[in-house]
């Protein structure tokens, strides 16, 4: 296939599926088995473009981000718990993702891992949203510091790929009492220390290929991945919350066990 279309086909992927409970580090690998390109090759790029879907989440709150910079300033109580909370969020997955990244890139390499765990995941979505009892509606600048540490952990299971970054801290969230539309706003701010982080290690450990242009996947493909994205998550973080909070996570649930199944079926054969 095209480098330019598999480049703009994979922002896509990334686009639609950063934010939601489905795992887009997932559906990245999987679809290098339908794409039939070299997921190896594509490891920096699929790492890279996830910034463009943060970038998304700048823009939709950027309101927040500017009340909680310029709260810094004068040291309001509310930004400065706001800054606590989302890096106790970080702290967990950063100091485990550097210890563990050599294993982290094996499980990588391993659709039939992305299948199971998006089955698996599934029916965990299903058992959490029927006996989780969400509170009132807060923001998360208000949210206890225990329970977002308990998140960061949660967060942690996302390392396996398939398990869904998103998922995992949003069911984290809910399973700690934590109402719906907070959790997925935590999530998405959560987000942006925590793919940053990954971001800058992987360009670091691949510098000198990048810089040198050596393989088939260069900043051009890099570029149309990360402008893709970018422009579909605005899309897609703007009716997840809405979604969410009129239907809940079970769609989503049912979804990864679907597509968990046939990806099992497929790659079995």
């Amino acid at each position: 296939m095209d480098l330019t279309l598999t480049a703009f086909l994979l922002g896509i992927v990334e686009g639609l599926t950063e934010f939601i409970p489905v795992s887009s580090t997932g559906h990245l690998i999987l679809a290098s088995e339908v794409f039939g390109y070299d997921a190896e090759q594509w490891k920096v790029f699929n790492v890279v473009i996830q910034l463009g879907a943060i970038l998304a989440v700048v823009v939709q709150y950027w309101r927040t981000f500017w009340a909680v910079g310029m709260g810094l300033l004068d040291w309001n109580p509310m930004s400065v718990r706001f800054v606590r909370n989302v890096l106790l969020g970080f702290l967990p997955s950063a100091v485990l993702g550097l210890a563990l990244k050599d294993y982290i890139d094996i499980l990588l390499g391993s659709p039939m891992v992305v299948a199971w765990a998006l089955v698996l995941g599934g029916i965990a979505i299903l058992g959490i949203e029927k006996v989780a009892k969400p509170g009132e509606l807060t923001g998360v600048g208000e949210l206890p510091a225990r329970q977002c540490l308990g998140v960061g952990f949660a967060q942690c299971l996302a390392m396996v790929p398939g398990v869904s970054r998103s998922g995992a801290t949003i069911m984290g969230a809910l399973a700690m009492g934590i109402e719906r539309r907070t959790a997925a706003e935590f999530s998405f701010f959560l987000a942006v220390p925590t793919m940053v982080g990954a971001t800058t290690l992987e360009l670091l450990d691949n510098r000198e290929a990048l810089m040198s242009g050596a393989g088939p996947v260069g900043w051009g493909e890099i570029a149309i991945g990360f402008l893709v994205s970018f422009v579909v998550a605005i899309v897609v973080i703007r009716a997840f919350v809405a979604f969410v909070s009129r239907s809940g996570f079970a769609p989503f649930a049912w979804y990864r066990i679907v597509a968990g199944v046939l990806a099992i079926f497929l790659l079995s054969r």
